[in-house]
């Protein structure tokens, strides 16, 4: 689970990756304008029931409409209230969550998060919209600067790897259009190794997509790719054929794929590793 922190109105803030989405802080949100009774207020107004309803309804599949209901139904009576964790408990809700422990407390959606912030301030939650929209700003700067970077790591082994063909794989006095053909052939060695399809077979099913299948890899399949190119140089010139090649690199891109899932815990990453077995010829 990922942490970041950003600062509204001279308060910092947490947020955390869960579900592939951002989650911020509600604990830290109320530390400028009072305690924990502030959110249970807000947690048992019926409009506030009605807004979470309404979201689990759209992005939870799990949650439970008649326990949502039975809430809904009792909302404004004197006897009445709500913590965050009677909420996820009883209706399976995932807008919320309760952490225990180190950077603890309770945690929002940012969908929900918002809207708890204009029950504390229109202002403060203008300032916090801003916040977060920076964060998330220099966070996609950073991650297009890495895929350029390992985008153009990927041509520098590519010139490698074409510059390995040429002197072992191109016989002598062959026409342009042939030599062509052998490249592409190896290309698209690399490309079933690590995306599991030929580029011919990647634009017939992406029509909608531009550019290659490479300039729609993730960044940690560039990252592999690189490898594989300088591994498959090596493997040429140690005179190996190309469907030992491919066992050899289809194993290696499942390799680094693996760590690379391990390190990152991405489920994303997961399915290309699972794809990548699928696809696999025996």
């Amino acid at each position: 689970m990922k942490n970041r922190t950003i600062r509204v109105k001279g308060t910092e803030i947490a947020i955390v990756s869960r579900h592939d989405a951002d989650y911020i802080s509600l604990t830290d949100m109320i530390r400028r304008f009072g305690d924990e009774s502030i959110l249970y207020n807000w947690l048992r107004n019926r409009n506030t029931i009605e807004f979470l309803g309404i979201w689990e309804q759209l992005y939870n599949p799990l949650f439970k409409p008649l326990e949502f209901e039975r809430f809904r139904n009792q909302a404004g009576l004197n006897r009445f209230s709500l913590s965050p964790r009677k909420w996820i408990d009883a209706t399976g809700a995932i807008g919320i969550y309760a952490k225990s422990g180190r950077n603890g407390g309770t945690y929002a959606h940012r969908d929900i998060a918002f809207e708890f912030g204009s029950w504390l301030s229109p202002e403060f939650k203008l300032y916090l919209i801003k916040e977060f929209q920076r964060l998330k700003d220099e966070e996609s700067r950073a991650l297009s600067l890495e895929w350029s970077f390992q985008r153009t790591l990927a041509k520098v082994n590519y010139r490698i790897h074409t510059d390995a063909i040429k002197d072992h794989l191109i016989p002598s006095r062959v026409s342009k259009a042939q030599a062509s053909t052998i490249y592409a052939t190896e290309a698209d060695l690399l490309n079933v190794a690590l995306f599991g399809v030929t580029a011919t077979r990647w634009r017939q099913g992406s029509p909608e997509l531009s550019g290659n299948l490479r300039d729609a890899a993730t960044l940690e399949q560039l990252v592999v790719l690189s490898n594989l190119e300088s591994i498959n140089a090596v493997l040429i010139h140690q005179g190996l054929a190309s469907p030992e090649r491919l066992m050899q690199l289809n194993d290696i891109a499942i390799s680094q794929m693996r760590s690379l899932v391990s390190a990152s815990a991405t489920k994303r990453l997961e399915g290309s590793v699972s794809a990548l077995k699928r696809k696999r010829k025996p």
